[in-house]
């Protein structure tokens, strides 16, 4: 039986903007291309424009419990989302699974970005390492590799 490929993401959260640009900036120094990259954030303008800055496309605006209105762009986006597409319903912490983290995480995660925060992550799982070093050494806060795909 074949084994069902899974996607390997790592994850943190940067305290506003300006934080996730610096570490956007490191990653893109490292060699991390814009493809990779995933920002997820509460709705506003200078979100909004800063996820269309570092992925290169319009953001997905969603509706989140806890977190109310969100922008965000890139696969991890889409992994959350689901095939139900059902992330407005479960929330972060609902979906973090599909991206093997656990939902304890989610919760982290889903109150740095309610207080602010800006979500990166990078799919890039050759290099994943080399991802969470930066987003740890750039400030990324509860940076980690989501390690349970496919254990969950």
């Amino acid at each position: 039986m074949a084994k069902a490929e899974r996607t390997l993401f790592t994850v943190g959260v940067f305290k506003d903007v300006a934080w996730a640009q610096r570490g956007i900036d490191a990653l893109r120094e490292q060699g991390f291309p814009q493809a990779v990259v995933s920002v997820l954030a509460k709705d506003g303008p200078e979100a909004a424009s800063f996820v269309q800055k570092v992925t290169g496309a319009e953001p997905e605006k969603l509706e989140l419990p806890t977190l109310g209105a969100v922008v965000g762009r890139g696969s991890l986006v889409g992994v959350l989302q689901g095939p139900a597409r059902d992330l407005p319903q479960v929330g972060i912490a609902g979906a973090i699974r599909r991206a093997g983290f656990q939902p304890h995480d989610g919760l982290i995660y889903e109150t740095l970005a309610g207080k602010g925060g800006v979500l990166v992550a990078i799919e890039d799982p050759a290099r994943a390492s080399d991802a969470l070093a930066v987003l740890l050494s750039y400030g990324g806060g509860n940076a980690a590799i989501g390690a349970w795909a496919g254990r969950v």
